[in-house]
Parts: C-alpha cells; structure tokens; sequence
C-alpha cells in the first residue's frame, strides 16, 4: 500500500477522531455551544485540538495524495511520514499538555515540523 495514502488516511482518522472527542466531552460537560476559555478546560482542549487539526489536515492530504499519483522520491516520502507524526504529536501536546498556555515539547515539535513539512512539500510540488 502506498505509504502517502495511509499517511492521509491517519489524518482523516485523526481529524474525526478529535471530532468525537469534542461531541463526548460536550456530552459530558452537558454544553452543547461554547466552552469554557480556561487553558486548562478538558473541553476548550479538545475544541483547540480539532480546530487545529482541522487547519491543516485537509491540505497536507491534497499533498499527500497528490505525492501518491506517482513515484516520489524518497525525501518526499519521508516528509509525509514525519508531517504525519507532527500532526499527532502536536494534538497529543494539546490534549495531554499540562495547559494550552504554555508551551510543551509535543507542541513544539508538532508545529514546527507541520510548518517545515508543509513547506517542503508544498515547496516539492515546484521540483517533481
């Protein structure tokens, strides 16, 4: 199976998943608009990780499919590999981070290689 459509399917996964997540935690905070703006909110967490998810996870997977239509070389595949476990570490770094106001290494990490990743393979579309 081709490594580039997996990597979409995981983020498709990803993307829905944290979508139930919002819907359960609003079930079990009993709201069904709006959340709590503490940085610690289970709920806001859950609502900021979709969110984000949702900016970026949509257009890495034109990417990636994009990438999938033909042979790619390697460095192109890595980069969908390592976009793919940005992504999830980054929404690992706001559900599981001690608060959405500071800083966390599964946040940072995850931003940076969603913006180098992205980069790259946005970059990628130019060269291949």
């Amino acid at each position: 199976m081709n490594i580039a459509i997996v990597c979409a399917a995981l983020l498709g996964l990803l993307l829905f998943g944290l979508g139930l997540n919002v819907s359960m935690q609003r079930r079990k905070n009993q709201r069904s608009i709006g959340h709590d703006v503490s940085p610690v909110d289970p709920l806001h967490r859950a609502v900021r990780a979709h969110a984000n998810t949702a900016e970026y996870a949509p257009f890495f997977a034109v990417l990636f499919l994009w990438y999938a239509t033909k042979p790619a070389p390697m460095w192109i595949v890595a980069t969908i590999v390592l976009a793919t476990i940005a992504r999830f570490a980054l929404a690992g770094g706001l559900l599981f981070g001690p608060s959405l106001n500071r800083a966390n290494p599964a946040r940072y990490f995850g931003a940076l290689f969603t913006y180098i990743c992205g980069l790259a393979l946005a970059a990628g579309l130019l060269v291949t």
